[in-house]
């Protein structure tokens, strides 16, 4: 049942690699779900929320497809909560596994061309269902493209994956691990680069006081942080009345007024 369940999360990540409604794909949730299957959501939860610091900036731009958030979330998860492989170590496998990734979603989307063609032959002849049958082939297919490598991970043994650790250095298994720690890192870097903007530096300072304050739990922190963004939409320009768009607005609809009221 363990292994039909953890399947099951992959199908949904690889689905969700397309979908986008679910967000299953992600890390943080494909982890913590694989986690809970597997009777481990702690470590579940904690890859999780490491490796989507990374993934936030991973986005398909025009032709560039980015790395397989679905397919490392999975294998990485699989590694970490079934093989019971080193935190450290999952996380940097789950790099070269985003970008193996990478390659079986350019080899699903060359397929998909195909059954666009299928589609658009269905469409021509008025067929819904031969138009609706192709778009279900091609959802499969990208979920396939997670769960046979996810299974094909599962099959390996336990004593296999263990005795392959243990023959690796340890210098090599701690490099592993530090670089691990470096992924999230760059990932927060590459986050913090595309939101930079001189209006949020301000609270991106002052997130860093409020945390060395120690009596505040994360609980209180987000009560802050909320409280802090209401603040800044009721002041901020750009989203005051005063000044903004509803005002502009205003003055509009009164032009308009003193027109009807001079032609009348």
């Amino acid at each position: 049942m363990e292994v039909i369940l953890v399947l099951l999360v992959a199908l949904l990540a690889g689905f969700e690699g397309i979908l986008d409604s679910f967000q299953f794909h992600q890390p943080i949730i494909a982890c913590t779900l694989i986690g809970v299957v597997t009777g481990h959501p702690a470590e579940g939860i904690m890859l999780g929320g490491s490796l989507q610091l990374v993934a936030l900036g991973w986005m398909n731009i025009g032709p560039a497809v980015a790395p397989d958030a679905a397919l490392c979330s999975v294998a990485s998860a699989i590694l970490v909560c079934m093989k019971g492989v080193d935190m450290g170590v999952g996380m940097s496998a789950a790099m070269a596994l985003a970008v193996a990734g990478l390659g079986l979603t350019i080899i699903v989307r060359t397929i998909v061309v195909g059954l666009i063609h299928m589609a658009d032959s269905a469409a021509a002849k008025g067929s819904t269902s031969g138009v609706e049958l192709a778009h279900l082939t091609a959802l499969l297919l990208q979920g396939l493209r997670v769960v046979i490598p996810a299974a094909l991970i599962i099959a390996v043994p336990v004593e296999v994956v263990q005795g392959a650790l243990d023959a690796i250095p340890a210098w090599v298994t701690t490099g592993l691990s530090t670089a691990g720690g470096f992924v999230v890192a760059v990932g927060y870097a590459m986050v913090i680069n595309m939101m930079a903007t001189p209006k949020l530096w301000p609270f991106f300072f002052l997130g860093f006081a409020l945390a060395a304050i120690s009596a505040l739990n994360l609980i209180a922190m987000g009560i802050i942080g909320l409280a802090i963004a209401f603040v800044y939409l009721q002041l901020a320009p750009e989203f005051n009345s005063a000044s903004g768009p509803v005002a502009a607005t205003g003055a509009v609809g009164d032009e308009l007024d003193a027109i009807i009221n001079d032609y009348e």
